[in-house]
């Protein structure tokens, strides 16, 4: 099953739909002259856009090199259930304009790393008037912003001996890029009776009807949502992309005897609602939880004693432990002005360098629409400052080769290579689409035991096995001994699981690729099989416990 990031229910303010969560479709896009587009939005972006580099100039100072405008149309529909009844559904629409101004010219210009650029509310209709008035007050607003950041910059350069010898901006050859616009597509009823049995299976089913008392929260919720957007610049880039993405999830919590708090969370995630798991195979991931949880609070707090030793991740576990570790230090955001850094992060000086076992290579490949026969959300044709996407080898036999970068260079990298990504009414900044990894000596699942419990005899002692995370801490951690027998613990985190860990200590991998789709505010997908890892802390957790109900829930239906 497909693991999931997802975000509180979003009001109608501008601030928070600007954070809501989006997923691309992934389809054959369009590829169309300029000539051709025929879209009215797009028409009135390219009016005002005209009109704009005619005008838009105060006396005595310079013309913008660069203007940018993107309209995000977005909508959205969620339904929530809790203890077998619908609290909530809400369905929305929004659109907004982002415009972006650049003074100065592509060597030095006016931004300033925090993402520059200023956003309108648009009209909902597609009036082009409203719209070419929304484009104007906000394109009056960041050329005047622009002009003061110019000369701020200018100013802060000057305090520097050395500057860098990047460009502030990449040029890149102009695009044109339809793809068909896409609308919510989701059986609203048919999954609001889904999501309603799946909150009150902990007290309907009878296979788990026996310990529903110690339930204390169960939500299910469905979500669908769309992107349509529209961008256009001044040099000659036209682009309509089209997103859409659906959720389902369920959510458990407890508490063991001694207060400890405990929970599982699970669904899947999908481009379109057809490809969510079926309600037989969403009813016994909910089954499976709501045992797994039960099993959790009879089960024994990990050993006080630190553990230092093997510890081997499932896909889904060590998803999560790339996605923190990894994911971000390969992803090339430009350093503060001034310093000599080649990027941020634990991998700003890693150029070249390893990063990972020599076995292990990692590409990111946005174009990479399918997996095992299913849609990827990472996937896209352009990214979001229209530049086409392109496969890049991150990693090969362990050496960090390239980042992934949009049209901000950095040292050694001074061109885009199609990872420009931006949530609805952000900045663009560079991030991954379709991250792999791959083991040039990759072992089945039970070698991989095998091995594990080679280790355990050898070293005379039990090991550690972990199934899911939750965060960054283990979830469902299991103590392996060494006849292969298991015993599931509570109450573990993990210690100096950090950079080096992944340079040194993974001693194998799996052939069994496990596809995580992050629901964040981007939508992005990393594939990781099995990592056996050969030294790993593991300690007790230092949270305070807390305090049980005074009293029983009331009785179940």
């Amino acid at each position: 099953m497909k693991n999931f990031r997802s975000l509180p229910s979003t009001p109608g303010s501008l601030l928070l739909l600007l954070a809501i969560i989006l997923l691309p479709h992934v389809g054959t896009a369009q590829s169309t002259s300029q000539s051709k587009v025929d879209d009215p939005m797009l028409k009135a972006m390219q009016a005002e856009l005209e009109r704009e580099k005619e005008q838009l100039v105060l006396p005595g100072m310079q013309r913008p090199y660069f203007i940018e405008y993107r309209l995000d149309d977005f909508s959205s529909f969620e339904a929530v259930a809790n203890y077998g009844a619908l609290t909530r559904e809400e369905e929305g629409r929004q659109r907004v304009v982002r415009v972006t101004v650049r003074i100065g010219d592509y060597k030095v210009d006016s931004s300033t790393g925090r993402g520059d650029g200023t956003v309108q509310l648009a009209p909902q209709d597609n009036d082009p008037t409203a719209l070419r008035y929304a484009l104007w007050t906000a394109t009056d607003e960041a050329y005047k912003n622009a002009l003061r950041d110019y000369s701020t910059k200018l100013a802060a350069l000057q305090q520097f001996q050395t500057s860098r010898s990047e460009d502030d901006f990449s040029r890149q050859t102009a695009t044109v890029h339809i793809e068909p616009l896409r609308k919510l597509d989701i059986d609203r009823k048919e999954w609001e009776k889904r999501i309603i049995e799946a909150s009150g299976l902990y007290a309907s089913a009878p296979e788990v009807s026996s310990f529903a008392s110690s339930i204390q929260y169960s939500t299910a919720n469905i979500r669908a949502m769309t992107l349509n957007r529209y961008l256009i610049n001044t040099e000659g880039t036209v682009l309509r992309s089209s997103l859409s993405g659906y959720n389902n999830a369920i959510s458990l919590g407890s508490q063991a005897d001694d207060g400890m708090r405990l929970a599982r969370d699970n669904g899947s995630v999908a481009v379109t609602a057809s490809e969510l798991e079926s309600w037989p195979a969403f009813r016994k991931q909910v089954i499976d939880d709501l045992k797994t949880l039960d099993a959790l609070r009879k089960a024994p707090v990990v050993d006080a004693e630190d553990y230092h030793g093997p510890v081997l991740f499932s896909g889904d576990a060590a998803a999560d432990v790339i996605n923190h570790l990894f994911l971000d230090n390969v992803e090339a955001d430009r350093p503060d002005l001034g310093t000599t850094a080649r990027t941020r992060g634990a991998y700003a000086s890693s150029y070249k360098a390893r990063v990972l076992p020599e076995f292990m290579s990692v590409v990111d490949n946005p174009l990479e629409a399918k997996f095992q026969g299913r849609s990827l959300l990472g996937s896209y044709q352009v990214d979001d400052e229209g530049v086409p996407a392109q496969k890049v080898d991150v990693v090969t036999n362990g050496r960090l080769e390239n980042y992934l970068i949009g049209r901000e260079p950095v040292k050694d990298f001074g061109i885009s290579n199609g990872h420009g990504r931006a949530a609805p009414g952000a900045p663009a900044h560079s991030r991954s689409g379709v991250l792999i990894f791959t083991s040039s000596h990759p072992l089945s699942p039970q070698e991989l035991n095998n091995q594990l419990l080679s280790m355990a005899k050898e070293q005379k002692r039990d090991v550690y096995a972990v199934e899911t995370m939750g965060g960054e801490a283990p979830r469902l951690l299991y103590l392996v001994h060494p006849d292969g027998s298991r015993q599931l613990v509570r109450g573990a985190a993990f210690d100096e699981l950090d950079n080096r860990s992944l340079r040194s200590e993974i001693r194998a991998a799996g052939n069994d690729p496990y596809v995580n789709d992050s629901l964040g505010v981007l939508p992005q997908t990393t594939i990781v099989p099995s990592l056996l890892f050969g030294d790993i802390e593991v300690k007790r957790a230092t949270e305070e416990q807390q305090k049980l109900p005074y009293y029983p829930p009331p009785p179940a239906k």
